[in-house]
């Protein structure tokens, strides 16, 4: 298949907003302390730790290490997200694995506040970072990646459109943990329809699930 082999632009530091979500370049000083109460508050939010890198928590102090040391991490640009009614921080977001010369890149750390689960909180999140890599930088191909166990974060990616690839079996070492990992992608050519469902899902009054307009069942 002929394709564009010019290496894309690094996707570039910058706000990102839309209907329900603005995506803040991550600060460290600025964002930690929110984040800090809205994601150990209760156990529920403290359990949504379990399959990320890192975390929860005991201190402010040790979020905020955790967090600069993800920032500069290579190929990552971490965000806040913050909803746009309140500008409250609700959780973050990451591109990683930033690959220009490949025009591959992946989306992933993500983790959200129970108070806006199963809003269009994560939905638009992953949508306008979507956007951004296909449309406005031309990539190729995006991942998600996740703990084989964490069926949350698996229904999410099929719901938002992505592919089922497969499970790395041992992949990774996480918190002392065997992970296997599932693999998860929306490539270019897809990239249109699943921008389409993404919009109509989001701002259109009475859409069918998305789930059901991605075909899954």
């Amino acid at each position: 298949m002929p394709f564009n082999p010019s290496p894309r632009e690094f996707p570039t530091v910058q706000e990102h907003r839309g209907k329900f979500v603005v995506l803040s370049p991550f600060d460290n000083d600025a964002d930690v302390p929110e984040l800090f109460r809205v994601g150990h508050a209760t156990p529920e939010a403290q359990a949504l730790w379990e399959f990320l890198p890192a975390g929860p928590f005991t201190a402010e102090d040790d979020l905020r290490a955790w967090t600069k040391t993800w920032q500069a991490t290579p190929a990552t640009l971490p965000f806040t997200v913050r909803l746009v009614e309140t500008g409250a921080r609700v959780g973050m977001i990451s591109i990683m694995r930033i690959e220009p010369r490949h025009g591959v890149a992946e989306l992933g750390c993500i983790w959200y506040t129970p108070a806006v689960q199963r809003t269009p909180v994560n939905t638009e999140s992953n949508f306008l970072l979507l956007r951004h890599l296909f449309d406005d930088l031309g990539y190729r191909r995006v991942e998600w990646k996740c703990n084989a166990q964490n069926t949350r974060s698996r229904t999410a990616a099929l719901r938002l459109g992505f592919t089922f690839e497969g499970i790395f079996r041992q992949h990774l070492i996480v918190k002392g943990l065997n992970r296997d990992t599932a693999w998860f992608s929306m490539l270019d050519s897809e990239w249109p329809t699943r921008r389409a469902n993404l919009e109509r899902w989001l701002y259109t009054p009475d859409s069918p699930p998305l789930s059901a307009l991605n075909g899954v069942s």
